[in-house]
């Protein structure tokens, strides 16, 4: 299926055939009509979204305070992934913004890093309020940006809350340390600083959830930031920016710049910009080794959360109901669009027909639509070349000797819809085994032996989440030792929370978010005092 043709609302073609054009995006605007432009669809975009709160729907980067356009004018169309339908527009920024958000954020850290704990703490927890009070809107423009279930988008919203929530009460408890010296006259301190300005870089699948678990780290460390939001799903971020100035941030400690054409010179201004101290980045595997790459220039820190692979293992002994359950939301959340999604799914024999039929009933009842209606269990793709990766995918294992039990087809209409899909009997050098496939796709393969099944799990270069149902204590330890991964469920399929240290290894990335993710804003500063 053609990539849907959109039309700009009807005061901007009339505003493009009204005087000579300037390029915009992929449109014509004339360059005298630019501010009528902006003004047009920023209004026509807060009615497309429908919220209570009109003002959360922002249409422009966020520079030391103040909303602004691209320097050049250029826009991006922003499309709502169920309807194809173009909800609004962003600026098409570049190096020369970029450049101005972070020294906008180097003049802020020189007073936000002098603020006492207990004052971001406040700061924090009054923008956690917020983020609760406004939590239909918030979930809203996560539906529509994203096309995630409503149900599903108050969820991600919950969890965005609770990174601010956790990050706040973190505030207060970065402690120091005071070490004993092998000298009389010496005195050993240990303290905690905020490590500087603060690039941030997400992806479109969590649009508030992956802002603010580095954003909530950064402030209450006392950093300030630069944020580039993902150009498929930016209004989240903007709506945050704006409750989070509403709670009382100062300007220029959140900044953000939006782009699509210019994001290489933006990802490397972030990364390689001396001003900046830290790069935090969630996203693919091979754009973060690139941004790693960049960093390494002025040796920054970096956090990073790359791609994964993640195993889903069914021992004969597991609950099998329990399994099953653990996969539907392991696999399916955010149909299939999450970094934590059972990627490859791994059933022993005795129980592999059962578990294959149990698991086979339960994808057949989902309804899949738009994410607005009242029962639409899982929504569309973020876009045509997500969809064309689970083709892909299908068709490699199916012609490999895979059998399609379920779905397997993109399915029509507007969106970028795809059904989701059971396949069986997949082989180990299928796609599907040895990439991400980020879709609705559950490929089952059958094994024999515990040692047979850990070694096929740990094939991989990347190891951000596993996960194993089983009901013998000792094999629980055994697999949960064994697994090469940052992150273990064990009959469980739901980790995700601010509490824990969330990250990979291997290829999936460096540091940890989440938890005591804090202490990766922060340096750490030994003082001796002498004379004592």
């Amino acid at each position: 299926m053609p990539p849907p043709t959109h039309r700009l609302p009807s005061s901007a073609a009339f505003l493009a055939r009204a005087a000579p054009a300037r390029f915009i995006g992929r449109r014509f605007v004339p360059r005298q009509s630019l501010f009528r432009f902006r003004m047009a669809s920023s209004a026509a975009a807060a009615h497309a979204f429908g919220l209570k709160d009109a003002s959360l729907v922002r249409t422009q980067g966020f520079i030391d305070g103040k909303w602004v356009d691209a320097k050049e004018g250029g826009l991006i169309q922003v499309t709502n992934p169920a309807t194809a339908e173009v909800l609004g527009s962003i600026p098409e920024m570049g190096v020369a913004e970029t450049k101005e958000a972070i020294e906008a954020a180097a003049k802020a850290f020189k007073t936000w890093s002098k603020t006492t704990a207990k004052q971001r703490h406040d700061i924090l927890k009054k923008f956690y309020a917020l983020m609760q009070e406004h939590t239909d809107d918030l979930a809203r423009l996560i539906t529509l940006e994203n096309g995630k279930p409503l149900a599903e988008a108050k969820g991600e919203h919950a969890y965005s809350a609770s990174f601010i929530e956790w990050f706040a009460e973190e505030a207060v408890r970065t402690y120091g340390e005071v070490v004993p010296s092998p000298f009389p006259n010496i005195r050993n301190v240990v303290i905690k600083q905020p490590i500087g300005v603060v690039s941030i870089l997400t992806p479109w699948n969590f649009p508030s959830a992956m802002i603010t678990r580095k954003l909530g780290a950064a402030l209450a460390a006392g950093c300030t930031a630069v944020i580039k939001p993902p150009p498929e799903t930016p209004f989240s971020a903007l709506a945050l920016v704006e409750l989070a100035t509403r709670a009382g941030i100062p300007p220029g400690v959140i900044n953000v710049v939006t782009t699509q054409a210019n994001v290489s010179d933006v990802g490397r201004e972030l990364c390689e910009n001396s001003i900046v101290k830290k790069v935090s980045f969630t996203g693919s595997t091979p754009v973060a080794k690139l941004l790693y790459g960049l960093a390494a220039s002025t040796l920054k820190k970096v956090s990073i959360e790359a791609g994964g692979n993640a195993p889903f293992i069914v021992f004969d002994d597991a609950d099998i109901d329990a399994a099953v359950a653990g996969a539907i939301v392991c696999k399916f959340r955010g149909t299939g669009q999450t970094c934590v999604c059972a990627n490859r799914i791994y059933v022993q024999s005795s129980v592999y027909a059962d578990f294959a039929s149990r698991l086979a009933e339960k994808v057949a009842a989902f309804k899949v639509g738009n994410g607005l209606a009242n029962d639409t269990t899982h929504g569309p793709l973020i876009h045509d070349r997500a969809v064309e990766k689970v083709e892909r995918h299908v068709e490699d294992a199916l012609s490999k000797g895979a059998q399609l039990v379920h779905g397997g087809k993109r399915l029509p209409g507007p969106g970028t819809f795809f059904a989701p899909t059971v396949l069986s009997d997949v082989p180990a050098d299928a796609l599907v085994n040895t990439e991400e496939t980020f879709g609705p796709l559950a490929a089952l393969t059958r094994f024999e032996t515990e040692e047979e099944v850990i070694k096929l799990a740990n094939a991989t270069p990347v190891g951000l989440a596993g996960y194993f149902f089983s009901r013998d204590v000792a094999r629980v330890w055994r697999v949960a030792e064994a697994l090469e991964v940052g992150m273990v469920g064990t009959n469980t399929g739901v980790i995700s929370q601010a509490v824990i240290p969330f990250g990979g290894i291997k290829e999936s990335g460096l540091g940890r978010e989440g938890g005591h993710g804090i202490e990766d804003y922060m340096n750490t500063k030994f003082i001796a005092f002498g004379g004592v």
